[in-house]
């Protein structure tokens, strides 16, 4: 990471590095507070850094802990002969290091983007150790049939073209900045956080493999995966749900919210009509504050 981007996350993420070793990788983390757990879930293509503003806002009622996936953010970034860039890898990755980290129960889990799917796959292994979701601009299903994928993620996941435009132009994360917020842009200096681990091709391996692990078809290697997820779903009606949505999103766009609340009828629902996919972004301090009232909420419930 060069000196200049090591500076602006060391102001802008002022948290105290951890690593878990999986199976020779190390698997960094936020874990910052005491309390019952909020284990945040980034997509693709973030890390932690998302959620720093979450973590500041919650760590002094709770404990807020927020992983880098393999290959994203400040944790290993493996060849694929050393890691399998799936999503059942991704959830065994989050049921392993929260077992090594003994949290069994009451746990809040932030999920957005890719970190839905990967949330909602270990929330339906362990029902008994969830208590609370907040989903914003995910998902834990196959694409809804009314949906067809966007081109552009078409383009970076089958083609060598799209591959290129990954990996050697960093275009998927300079999009996605670009596209995520909508009411407001990004400064130079959390442009330069979330473009901070992913500097060279080598360190974007991870970006263009969460694209192609998109389960479209059956036979594609994730499908049986997000398939099973999706069927577990049901397990988890009963675990009050916050749901936080940009609309302006394209990819995780009314489709994908109709879809959440046909499954979760009873969930609280807070639509941001010109927010984009970047939500904790583009309204942060509504979304900080609808998710620090609803985790008191449940705080009342349960005394």
């Amino acid at each position: 990471m060069p000196d200049a981007r090591a500076r602006v996350v060391d102001e802008l993420y002022p948290f105290e590095s951890h690593y878990y070793d999986r199976d020779g990788l190390k698997l960094h983390y936020v874990d910052e507070g005491r309390g019952d757990p909020v284990v945040c879930l980034h997509g693709n293509s973030g890390w932690s850094f998302y959620y720093r503003e979450l973590i500041k806002a919650l760590r002094g009622s709770h404990r807020v802990l927020a992983p880098d996936h393999i290959g994203c953010g400040l944790s290993d970034k493996p060849d694929d002969d050393r890691y399998a860039y799936r999503l059942e890898s991704r959830i065994d990755d989050i049921e392993a290091w929260l077992g090594a980290l003994d949290i069994q129960e009451n746990i809040t889990l932030v999920m957005h983007d890719w970190g839905g799917a990967i949330g909602m796959g270990f929330a339906v292994r362990h029902p008994e150790r969830v208590s609370r979701l907040v989903v914003t601009n995910t998902a834990a299903f196959l694409i809804p049939g009314a949906k067809a994928l966007p081109w552009s993620l078409w383009f970076c996941r089958n083609t060598s073209a799209g591959a290129l435009f990954v990996r050697g132009l960093n275009g998927f994360v300079f999009g996605w900045l670009l596209t995520g917020c909508r009411t407001r842009r990004l400064d130079a200096s959390e442009k330069s956080g979330y473009l901070a681990p992913y500097d060279s091709y080598k360190n974007r391996i991870a970006v263009l493999r969460f694209v192609q692990d998109i389960p479209l078809e059956p036979t594609d290697p994730s499908f049986e995966c997000l398939a099973g997820v999706a069927e577990g779903l049901s397990t988890l009606g009963d675990k009050p749900m916050l749901v936080l949505w940009g609309e302006k999103d394209f990819v995780f766009d009314h489709h994908v919210l109709e879809e959440w609340t046909r499954r979760f009828p009873d969930a609280r629902v807070e639509v941001f009509p010109e927010g984009g996919h970047l939500i904790l972004e583009d309204a942060r301090d509504e979304s900080i504050n609808l998710i620090r009232g609803f985790l008191e909420a449940g705080a009342e419930e349960s005394s």
